[in-house]
């Protein structure tokens, strides 16, 4: 993840102090850190010092959130998806995950390998095998070893790992996204409450928000961690006769601390991009190899009705909690579970989306994050399920019960069905391990960012932070192991998303409130347009070159660094004093903001007007450097950039350029956005003005009318 210059963007309505007000940009966040690595460490040191009493523990709670909660799960999963597939259909899925202006990162096809990379860990080929059999075998309903206990195998797999999951994941991505580049507040999970419980953000609450978060995000990552170790280490016996159990475990716990350790003093940007695009396509060509050896029609055959069962069956499986005849073991060691690890990792790969996914639309985002990722994740559980169902009722059932009882076993022991198993054996390990690695890798990374507080959103935690973050996490995962093994980190998962699902719906609230926010902001402004271009017009022009001279001179001219700090100094620092100083005169506070942006040394001026407790009008005139245009030739001839001035408002920036402008033109511009932003409080009020009173005088517009 890089740690490229910020594009200067606004900040969010009413948010302009969020940025000066974070504590101590670049250090750790105390309440946070320290909060979440006491936890992390003195659960890991009970789990180590008392297995047994872990293992008790840990049973009793699951059992009870089971009991207690299960419904709430699957409700829970249910509403996030209706949400963001809601955002995205609807008028707010024309807003981006940035300035209005700005363009994506990424061309179409990077974005997407991108996306399709954030879909695969390597508890992809633990559960690709080890799911369908399992179901197929031990289904939730119905006879087990029936043709209808093989249809719904594979598609019960790819339900859990379906668009409900990759809804969570999608969540968070937006909206970490659309706070941190289009209103510049910190790329933390706090960020989205900002429209809720405003500076409080700052306080207790943001704290106990992105606590939660790395709770969460920890005990997610150990399951992969855990998950991978479990699976490597039979990979590793296979190949090389290295013994199973924890000494080989801790080893290889070992080097994923090793590594995670040597990303965080190195940078990990190009490292965590270019593995994650070899390991899709290593998988690809898994896959490929095995539909190719296996029985490629039989299994293009499963996978179409695989497809057509799960879109059917889709509606009625999101919210089946089998109330009648609950199989509670099954639901605790698929479905809760399931759903609270996307819930644990949303923070994670939600960030990872946001940072690879600015510029692009809501209703962008939405549609890739939900379709793609999904489509090879798909495919690949239905080429490897029901390679592995095949085998099981064609009559292997030996390979069937130890995929069951074993699932680490499960993907290893179908590769040894098939011609090339060395090869496959060895891919597949080397895949594994470079997933293994990257989940350690970027995962102290996320969790390093969430528990610091940064300058800017594409800025990157100290090293220090990475590299205890990937040793806590290295210590978590071998405690679960010591304590019950893979079971023990799927049930303390169930338990530590629980408290995060809740901060979820709080996210969406917060969301939701910024996008009505936003468009009414647009509504205020197509209101007060008609008084702005009256107010503009003047009969008689500036002193020197008539108006429309200097309009013409200034389109054509770009200005170097130089003349940008003179249009500092003679037009916008005078400008916006006046314009402070009259604002004081008629009782408004006004502060003078000053600074030098850090990508280009060029000095910047805005104006701050708070509005009541709650509110402020920003202002800003930012330089933003760009490469000079071929046209421009005598600009060329002595410098190959310009500077432009555009303009920053609470809400983003805004495009435009004011470079050039007189003192009296830029105080107009000032009092054209100022009348705007009153004109916007005014409509808030009075809808919820409207909102506020009974359901028929708010609907009635004659009950307001005096009697």
């Amino acid at each position: 993840m890089s740690n490229a210059g910020d594009d200067g963007g606004g900040t969010a309505p009413g948010v302009a102090q969020a940025e000066d007000e974070a504590v101590g940009a670049g250090a750790f966040k105390p309440v946070v850190f320290i909060g979440s690595a006491v936890m992390i460490l003195a659960v890991s040191i009970w789990a180590i010092i008392t297995p047994s009493g872990a293992e008790k523990a840990i049973g009793v709670t699951v059992d009870k959130i089971s009991s207690w909660f299960g419904w709430y799960y699957f409700l829970a999963a249910t509403l996030y998806l209706v949400f963001v597939v809601f955002i995205g259909v609807s008028k707010y899925g024309t807003i981006k995950l940035g300035p209005k202006h700005y363009k994506p990162d990424y061309g179409l096809f990077a974005w997407s390998a991108m996306l399709f990379a954030a879909g695969i860990g390597i508890d992809l080929m633990f559960f690709s095998v080890a799911g369908p059999v399992s179901h197929y075998l031990a289904p939730p309903e119905g006879d087990p070893e029936t043709i209808e206990a093989a249809r719904q195998a594979v598609v019960w797999t790819l339900f859990h790992y379906g668009i409900t999951g990759w809804a969570m994941y999608a969540l968070m991505g937006m909206v970490l996204g659309y706070f941190a580049f289009r209103h510049r507040l910190p790329l933390a999970i706090r960020s989205a409450l900002y429209p809720i419980i405003g500076r409080r953000i700052h306080g207790r609450i943001g704290d106990a928000v992105d606590l939660a978060a790395i709770i969460g995000t920890v005990f997610g990552i150990s399951v992969s961690l855990g998950i991978g170790v479990v699976q490597l280490n039979y990979g590793l016996k296979l190949l090389f006769d290295v013994p199973e159990g924890l000494p080989a475990q801790i080893g290889l716990i070992a080097v994923a601390v090793v590594m995670a350790t040597v990303s965080a003093v190195a940078g990990v940007d190009k490292g965590i991009r270019r593995l994650s695009q070899l390991n899709v396509l290593l998988a690809v060509l898994l896959m490929v190899f095995i539909l190719i050896v296996g029985e490629p029609f039989r299994l293009l055959n499963a996978l179409v009705q695989n497809v057509g069962d799960y879109v059917a069956g889709f509606p009625s499986m999101t919210l089946n909690t089998f109330a009648y005849d609950q199989p509670t073991e099954w639901l605790d060691a698929w479905t809760l579970f399931f759903w609270a690890w996307w819930i644990a990792w949303a923070p994670f790969v939600g960030l990872f989306l946001a940072r690879i996914s600015r510029g692009r639309t809501l209703r962008q985002f939405v549609a890739a994050t939900l379709i793609i990722p999904f489509l090879f994740t798909g495919l690949f559980l239905a080429i490897f399920g029901n390679s592995a169902l095949f085998l099981v009722r064609d009559g292997n059932t030996e390979f069937g019960e130890a995929a069951m009882a074993a699932p680490e076993q499960g993907f290893y022991g179908l590769l040894e069905q098939y011609p090339g198993a060395g090869f496959s054996i060895g891919l597949a390990t080397f895949v594994g391990l470079l997933l293994y690695v990257t989940s350690a890798d970027s995962g102290a990374l996320v969790m390093g960012n969430l528990s610091s507080d940064l300058p800017t959103p594409v800025t990157d935690a100290a090293p220090w932070l990475r590299i205890f973050w990937a040793v806590a996490t290295g210590l978590l995962t071998l405690a679960m192991l010591i304590v019950g093994g893979v079971t023990a980190l799927t049930d303390a998962t169930i338990i530590m998303g629980l408290p995060f699902s809740f901060v979820m719906f709080l996210i969406m609230a917060g969301l939701y409130q910024a996008l009505r926010t936003e468009r009414m902001r647009e509504e205020a402004q197509a209101t007060s347009l008609p008084g702005s271009l009256s107010g503009r017009t003047m009969p008689h022009g500036p002193p020197g070159a008539p108006n429309w001279r200097r309009r013409l001179a200034r389109a054509m001219t770009f200005p170097g660094r130089r003349a940008a700090g003179r249009f500092v100094d003679d037009v916008c620092r005078p400008a916006f004093m006046d314009v402070a100083g009259e604002l004081r005169e008629q009782g408004a506070e006004a502060e003078l903001l000053e600074g030098v942006a850090e990508e280009n040394g060029v000095a910047h001026v805005g104006l701050r007007v708070p509005i009541g407790p709650s509110d402020e009008f920003v202002y800003r005139a930012w330089p933003v450097e760009m490469p000079t245009p071929g046209f421009a030739t005598r600009s060329l001839s002595t410098h190959d950039t310009y500077v432009r001035f555009e303009v920053q408002l609470a809400e983003g920036n805004q495009g435009y350029n004011v470079m050039g402008y007189t003192k009296e033109q830029l105080i107009a511009d000032v009092l054209d956005q100022y009348e705007r932003h009153l004109e916007f409080l005014r409509l808030h009020d009075e809808a919820s003005a409207r909102s506020a009173l009974p359901d028929h005088r708010a609907d009635d517009p004659e009950a307001h009318l005096p009697e």
